[in-house]
């Protein structure tokens, strides 16, 4: 149907070579698993370790969400390490994270200046990451190509472990929608198809673990709408999952109960991880934890107690 009001013209627009832009994060910048930056400790970590390691043990789902920042911190590695040792059943994230996985396998470089490259109407239109747009499982994809780096892609470790990595998108999100080969509909059917995968994979979520790594939006509001379907069908029939161990990572500072709904006078109530994952989504016999930390901390501090005994 045509549109009601003028529409802007994808084909006018200048598309350059990654060669031309500055990149923020190197394969300098990728940690290699047992590098720790920074120290953390929480007395709270080893009973989410803990956790982990029951869930591996009884085939429980160990459900992982996160924005791009684990990745742009040089944590890929560290995912890598842990789909591969059993301790992810599911991995979702954005586009975002799909974006920078697939620069840093093929140029062994991401990220850019959006200062810089927004004043200048350049920002995002990059030749080489529009490639994205075109291709249908990004980790199979990388890992039957012949990519330099593509031992820093956790989509492709993910498919060769055969974990799903399922790619929540919101058209206009992110930079591959800039371009002029950008299909809304296809793009909208993947992910579709996606949040069926997590959700499938919530079934099995009695006695399981979710993490939040730093996803304040996508992680939260997909999971809510996924752990109601599961729920939904469990309790049809006649199965519950409630006994569910949640843990969120990230910077903010929580005062007060965290195990208490905040009010809503109160900023905290609209932070989606906090009521959403610590609070809400186990009140019927789960438990929660939360971790203030930089990632390049509390992700290797994780890591380091899950690799012992194994």
């Amino acid at each position: 149907m045509p549109s009601r009001y003028p529409l802007f013209d994808r084909g006018k627009l200048r598309i350059e070579p990654l060669a031309e832009r500055q990149h923020l994060v190197s394969l300098a910048d990728v940690l290699e698993v047992g590098q720790r930056p920074a120290p953390f400790e929480h007395p709270d970590l080893p009973a989410l370790a803990g956790a982990m390691k029951d869930a591996r043990r009884d085939g429980s789902a160990i459900v992982v969400m996160m924005g791009a920042h684990p990745i742009k911190q040089g944590l890929s590695r560290y995912l890598i390490d842990l789909i591969r040792r059993g301790y992810v059943s599911v991995l979702a994230v954005n586009g975002a994270c799909a974006i920078h996985d697939f620069e840093l396998a093929r140029i062994g470089a991401t990220s850019e200046s959006v200062a810089r490259y927004i004043s200048e109407g350049r920002f995002g239109l990059w030749k080489e990451t529009a490639e994205l747009n075109d291709i249908v499982a990004v980790g199979r994809f990388v890992a039957a190509g012949n990519f330099a780096h593509k031992d820093v892609s956790i989509f492709a470790a993910a498919y060769e472990a055969g974990v799903p990595v399922t790619v929540h998108v919101g058209v206009g999100y992110d930079i591959i929608h800039q371009h002029p080969n950008f299909d809304g509909a296809a793009a909208g059917e993947a992910s579709d198809r996606d949040f069926l995968i997590f959700t499938k994979v919530l079934e099995g979520l009695e006695g399981g673990v979710v993490l939040c790594l730093g996803s304040a939006v996508m992680g939260p509001e997909v999971y809510l709408k996924a752990l109601a379907m599961a729920r939904n069908v469990a309790r049809q029939q006649g199965r519950k999952i409630a006994r569910v161990t949640s843990a969120v990572f990230d910077l903010l500072k929580l005062p007060g109960d965290l195990h208490a709904e905040a009010s809503k006078d109160s900023p905290e109530y609209y932070y989606r991880p906090y009521k959403t994952i610590l609070v809400r989504t186990v009140a019927d016999g789960g438990r929660s934890f939360y971790f203030r930390g930089d990632h390049r901390a509390t992700i290797p501090a994780l890591h380091r107690l899950l690799a012992e005994d194994a």
